[in-house]
């Protein structure tokens, strides 16, 4: 008896922690705190898929993200991005593709290992939204790229008690664009960029 008084206390435990860590979390953009966010690398990736052959699309991510954001509810426009994503992080599920990505037929990690976004201009599209241009550098190419971005939420996460804003973004680019241009036309030549980044507060 007493140990199934005990799962059932741990099973009601996990059933309220999704309900609290919600509660911990607005979706509302002006309850949102102003001032500068650290890119917080454990829940934020970068994913990338591209046509294969035209029999499929093919998925790859990068992780270990760092840079940071300065944002202010009253003043979204002149919000400012700014992060790098080491290019050695290239995860296929396939090690030996990996080690393809990261030659110099491909995004060359030994020359070129750092890929940067520097936002230059943010346009607020709707209640959560904005458009979100800025310079892309790969493969030692940096071309002007536009973020959709979208607000998810912010507030204290329940975990770590630090207060976080979590956004999601999309981007299209021709990699050839970049000088990337191994095997196009049969390996796609756009390549569609999905993000999901959380930002912790510094100040």
């Amino acid at each position: 008896m007493r140990n199934f008084t005990a799962v059932a206390a741990a099973l009601a435990v996990c059933a309220l922690a999704p309900a609290h860590a919600s509660a911990q979390a607005s979706s509302d953009p002006s309850k949102v705190q102003a001032g500068t966010y650290a890119v917080e690398p454990f829940h934020t990736r970068v994913l990338f898929a591209v046509n294969h052959m035209g029999f499929t699309t093919y998925y790859g991510n990068f992780t270990g993200v760092s840079g940071s954001l300065q944002l202010d509810p009253a003043k979204l426009d002149a919000s400012q991005v700014s992060v790098s994503i080491p290019v050695a992080s290239v995860s296929t599920t396939n090690t030996v593709l990996d080690g393809e990505l990261k030659s110099p037929a491909w995004l060359n990690a030994a020359a070129d290992p750092t890929i940067t976004f520097k936002s230059t201009k943010v346009v607020v599209t709707g209640p959560n939204t904005a458009d979100i241009t800025g310079d892309l550098t790969l493969h030692g190419v940096t071309k002007p790229v536009v973020l959709a971005a979208k607000f998810n939420a912010s507030g204290a996460n329940p975990m770590s008690h630090k207060t976080t804003v979590g956004f999601d973004a999309t981007a299209h680019l021709n990699r050839s664009d970049f000088g990337v241009k191994t095997y196009v036309p049969v390996i796609g030549d756009q390549v569609d960029v999905i993000i999901s980044a959380a930002f912790e507060k510094a100040n």
